[in-house]
């Protein structure tokens, strides 16, 4: 069973899992939290890098340089995608309320990152919404590159999702996007979801995008769901009931499984890579499922050791 964490911030943390495969190894960026020792620099939130041969053991090789003044309060939640030989990283900025937004970089070796000039590079629009964009993650799909966010109501109560496209063969700077909702594609609906839908993790099989999410704020539990859209707008759930819950009380994840990452191989199996605790957040440790397919659905592969 794969299970890593980052201590180097002073405790054992590591959340919000993006993984891509480039140049041959397996590379991983995740959130690693403010430093404990508060004279310690950089300040905030920030990305941390880890390498594995395996997709089970994991080693961190470095951190995303704080270098932006929108950084400047932290940034986290990586979303990551290979595009054209280089690893484009899409983040966002953190401790800034409302105004947090998307951020963008790219990188030849997947570990120094040259940052978009523009950023951040992306925040919604509308009265649905209130102006924020985090949990940003990306998808090819028909042709443009899909990013999808979380956002909230205009009360700051709701997180949500929306989503916007961009052209591959742009610089998916601020002026590349295009915002393609004018209300929540996917908000929260059913009881285990209660106030939050964020997260998005996507990958797309036969033409139809799936749509893992995170249902609830962290550690209510936050558990995992799925959806289905043949549009990439249009949404509809799989399951009433979470695909990947928590885990039982005593175990690493009892306060919850959540904030999701869709992985898909060179062979075509799928991994749901994801946060958990125990301990309702005082440490937080990524881990790995694999994920199966029948008639269009998926389900939790039963891992050796697991």
């Amino acid at each position: 069973m794969m299970m890593y964490t980052d201590t180097d911030r002073g405790r054992p943390m590591a959340k919000d899992p993006a993984v891509v495969k480039h140049q041959g190894r397996y590379y991983m960026y995740y959130s690693v939290p403010p430093h404990l020792d508060p004279d310690r620099a950089p300040a905030g939130w920030g990305i941390g890098i880890a390498v594995s041969d395996d997709l089970v053991t994991w080693q961190k090789v470095g951190e995303v340089p704080q270098e932006q003044e929108c950084e400047r309060n932290g940034f986290c939640a990586p979303g990551v995608i290979s595009l054209g030989g280089s690893v484009h990283l899409f983040y966002q900025t953190y401790g800034n309320g409302p105004k947090d937004a998307i951020c963008h970089a790219v990188s030849e070796d997947g570990l120094t990152f040259r940052k978009n000039a523009s950023n951040p590079v992306f925040r919604p629009t509308g009265e649905w919404n209130n102006g924020r964009a985090i949990d940003a993650d990306v998808v090819a799909y028909r042709g443009q590159l899909w990013m999808y966010f979380a956002t909230r109501d205009p009360l700051g109560e709701i997180q949500m999702q929306g989503v916007a496209t961009a052209e591959l063969d742009s610089d998916f700077g601020r002026d590349a996007w295009t915002q393609r909702c004018d209300a929540s594609i996917l908000k929260p609906e059913l009881p285990w979801e209660e106030q939050c839908i964020e997260a998005a993790a996507l990958v797309e099989r036969e033409g139809q995008l799936y749509m893992f999410y995170a249902g609830a704020y962290n550690n209510r539990p936050q558990q995992i769901g799925c959806a289905v859209s043949g549009d990439g707008i249009a949404w509809t759930r799989l399951f009433e009931e979470p695909l990947l819950r928590n885990g039982e009380p005593g175990s690493w994840n009892a306060s919850e499984s959540g904030h999701p990452f869709l992985f898909r191989d060179e062979d075509d199996r799928t991994y749901l890579f994801y946060q958990g605790n125990n301990d309702l957040g005082k440490s937080w440790y990524l881990s790995m499922q694999e994920i199966g397919w029948r008639e269009g659905l998926p389900y939790l592969v039963v891992m050796e050791g697991s």
